[in-house]
């Protein structure tokens, strides 16, 4: 059995520049859709088109565009592939110090020093952030590498003072702890990504990071603060949501596709999930992407 985990990514910014900055649309795909992890803090705009987060042990799915600041050492999928339908995708990847180490110490840095602290479980935007910023950070594109610093910094500001963002609450990942915690949690998190579809059992997770059934479950909670079955069964909605939106499919075949076996318990966990049960939902997200 090969045991995937998080690819570490070494991002070097070009000769000069204290940041990286990068644009992707359907001329040039992002196709960073494995688990990674770098010790950049990461913001990302996706003008448009829905798609999955996954950060951490946080798994959610996103609308009309996405708007997300992700912390250092964060493992997390890349937003975007070919079905989500995007304009383009908008990456400024930079280091807590890209500035000097005391630079986001003085007052005037104080909001944004307490967003790089936040970010450390991811941060979602939303509302008129997420059109303001998201046009920001598109011109970006037309500007020099001085003016995308000013703008970079006139752009965490802003995030730092607003109210419209949404803690993903995925920390406890920084993959500056315990080597063997994040081994095993890399087993874990790949082996349901890989096989969400299938039965998961606790024997079988558990077997495969050498530990007892109530030794894995009590790890498993201390990680994630969420039960094995809660954070599949998650996962599976969060897959559901997607089906959903993107696919022609009745929600009978969502349901067995996303690995449920039972009907009535999918359309309750559903519900209990996004506060709709599939068929609101389906119908609600026709009237916001008509």
């Amino acid at each position: 059995m090969v045991k995937h985990k998080p690819t570490f990514e070494a991002i070097e910014p070009d000769f000069g520049k204290s940041f990286t900055y990068q644009k992707f649309d359907e001329y040039r795909l992002n196709k960073n859709n494995l688990w990674h992890y770098h010790p950049e803090l990461e913001l990302v705009y996706v003008n448009g088109g829905s798609g999955k987060r996954q950060i951490g042990s946080h798994v959610s799915y996103y609308t009309n565009g996405d708007l997300i600041l992700i912390g250092s050492n964060l493992p997390h999928c890349g937003f975007t592939d070919a079905l989500t339908g995007n304009t383009s995708e908008t990456v400024v990847q930079m280091k807590t110090d890209f500035l000097g180490t005391d630079f986001f110490k003085i007052p005037e840095m104080k909001k944004i020093e307490t967003l790089f602290s936040s970010a450390s479980g991811g941060i979602a935007f939303s509302g008129k952030t997420k059109r303001k910023i998201g046009d920001k950070m598109e011109v970006l594109e037309y500007q020099t590498d001085f003016q995308r610093l000013l703008s970079i910094l006139n752009i965490l500001n802003e995030l730092g003072n607003s109210d419209d963002m949404r803690m993903l609450n995925a920390e406890g990942f920084s993959f500056a702890t315990d080597v063997k915690d994040n081994d095993r949690i890399n087993i874990v998190f790949n082996h349901v990504k890989n096989n969400f579809k299938e039965e998961l059992t606790l024997e079988e997770i558990s077997s495969m990071v050498s530990m007892t059934i109530p030794s894995f479950c009590r790890y498993f909670k201390k990680i994630t603060n969420k039960t094995f079955i809660q954070f599949v069964n998650e996962y599976r909605l969060v897959h559901a949501s997607k089906l959903l939106a993107e696919k022609p499919m009745s929600i009978t075949e969502v349901c067995f596709e996303c690995g449920f076996n039972n009907f009535s318990h999918f359309n309750k966990s559903f519900k209990a999930f996004t506060g709709q049960n599939p068929s609101e939902y389906r119908n609600e997200l026709k009237n916001v992407l008509v």
